[in-house]
């Protein structure tokens, strides 16, 4: 077996052929399972999938036990310091900092965090993607700690980042038109600065006319309005628009909370999905998270329109909701997408929760099966980004692979593979990633980072952010009010 570790970074030389007990390949448009199958790649090209390659290589790399994959696609990927785990215990959101207070609008927001701490986000999280198995991502932040929006800066660091350890990403900065203010203990209104929305808008197509296809084509565009209840009509008309010129997809996420559905219902008298649909805004171009609270006639609106859900179970089903159903969804013909959205950023986490909570939605055991979760992860996603070249190991396809090892201890016994990797894997068998044909991630290094010593970073990084919670939130509590331990800390007595 050849050591791949001098040449993570960069695309080895000539063909490589990996061969491994199991291969995902691809017949028919749909996956299907190789027994001691091979993978050829050259030049970030799939030239072969099958059995007994009869060509020249100029290396062969057998990973025994273990599945040899697409590579996973992630249309809300985590690529800040999740702040939403800091909810998962911690209630109400509004006083939590979770909202703006009055107080902190009328006293200027800000910037949390520094340009620099902002690139740094996106170094680390783009590498946390990869040690999970994921490939391609369309990188998602919480805008709760910026002043307003993103920045074409720190999204000009996120593309060299990517380029430099070799992640295939969708980026433009997110803009909004408002956002939530809370005016007292549980009273949100939305308020709105449109032009402040058009420039982002603005920003975000310019930036995509100068960064798409940069890096060996490794960065493309991909339009984000934050959400739907801090966008205006407006906004949202000239993001679609854009959107067709541009040929790329755009990303809303809407039908996620209740907030969002009590606010678009008091601003628009409906759905967000119903809203837009009324305004011919539904078609194959948009992209939605999460579809949680999604009636039966948003669904029905998705499917007749080629809307694509970014299904998030894990970070969904830490807020209390699921979605109803996956397979429900699949039954109605609407494409569906798999994204991360929160810490840990694991897919196969993911798809673990994804299987549970359909499920129990179904109140069947019947109707979902973890080879369909592991479809939407790989096929979905490649379907709503429009590329028949991503999300399949097939002749012609980009080189994306991931490998994960089936010999865990933890995952004996094995019978199938997709099933014994979705019910008892995580990112953390991940042992290998291409993209591109480039050496991304081997034995779990990565290139240009000790993700140890950055992770003291980051841990350091996120506690300055936390002490500035008081200044956001509703009357200025301590932070030991706002975010109380689980059980009481007891110090070690001196002396």
């Amino acid at each position: 077996m050849d050591d791949l570790s001098q040449d993570l970074g960069r695309r080895p030389e000539g063909r490589t052929l990996v061969t491994a007990s199991w291969v995902v390949g691809h017949e028919d448009g749909r996956h299907c399972l190789l027994r001691n199958g091979e993978v050829v790649f050259e030049h970030g090209e799939i030239l072969f999938v099958g059995h007994d390659f009869p060509g020249e290589v100029a290396r062969r790399i057998d990973y025994g036990n273990a599945l040899i994959s697409p590579g996973l696609i992630d249309l809300d990927a985590l690529s800040d310091l999740d702040t939403t785990i800091l909810g998962t215990d911690h209630h109400p959101g509004w006083a939590k900092g979770r909202v703006w207070p009055r107080s902190y609008v009328e006293a200027g927001p800000y910037e949390m965090y520094t340009p620099e701490e902002l690139a740094f986000q996106k170094r680390f999280a783009f590498r946390q993607l990869l040690l999970n198995g994921i490939t391609t991502a369309a990188p998602i932040a919480s805008l709760f700690y910026r002043e307003w929006g993103e920045t074409v800066a720190e999204f000009d660091a996120a593309a060299d980042a990517a380029g430099e350890l070799g992640l295939r990403v969708y980026l433009s900065p997110a803009y909004r038109s408002g956002g939530m203010v809370l005016e007292a203990p549980g009273q949100m209104v939305p308020v709105f600065d449109e032009e402040r929305g058009f420039q982002g808008l603005k920003d975000a197509i310019a930036y995509i006319e100068r960064q798409n296809g940069r890096h060996g084509d490794l960065v493309r565009g991909v339009l984000a309005p934050d959400r739907v209840e801090t966008s205006t009509l407006a906004l949202i008309k000239r993001t679609d628009a854009a959107a067709r010129d541009l040929g790329c997809k755009f990303r809303l996420h809407m039908a996620q909370g209740a907030m969002e559905v009590e606010t678009v219902r008091k601003l628009h008298g409906t759905t967000a999905p119903v809203w837009l649909a009324r305004a011919g805004l539904l078609n194959e171009r948009l992209i939605a998270p999460h579809a949680t609270n999604a009636t039966e006639e948003d669904l029905a609106l998705y499917a007749d329109h080629g809307v694509s859900i970014v299904h998030c179970p894990l970070v969904s089903g830490r807020g209390g909701s699921i979605l109803n159903s996956f397979s429900a969804c699949r039954k109605r013909g609407i494409n569906i997408a798999m994204g991360t959205d929160t810490t840990p950023p694991d897919m196969l986490m993911n798809l673990l929760v994804g299987l549970i909570t359909g499920r129990i939605a179904d109140g069947a055991p019947d109707r979902l099966r973890s080879a369909d979760l592991f479809d939407a992860a790989t096929i979905g996603g490649a379907r709503a980004l429009g590329r028949d070249d991503l999300g399949h190991l097939s002749v012609g396809a980009r080189a994306d692979i991931a490998v994960f090892d089936l010999d865990d201890a933890i995952m004996a016994p094995s019978i199938d593979p997709i099933t014994t990797l979705v019910t008892g894997g995580s990112g953390k068998v991940t042992r290998a990633v291409f993209v591109d044909g480039r050496v991304s991630m081997t034995s779990r290094k990565v290139v240009g980072m000790d993700m140890h010593t950055a992770r003291v970073q980051a841990q350091a990084q996120y506690d300055r952010l936390i002490a500035k919670y008081p200044e956001r939130s509703y009357g200025n509590p301590p932070v030991s009010d706002i975010f109380p331990p689980s059980y009481p800390i007891v110090e070690k007595a001196h002396g």
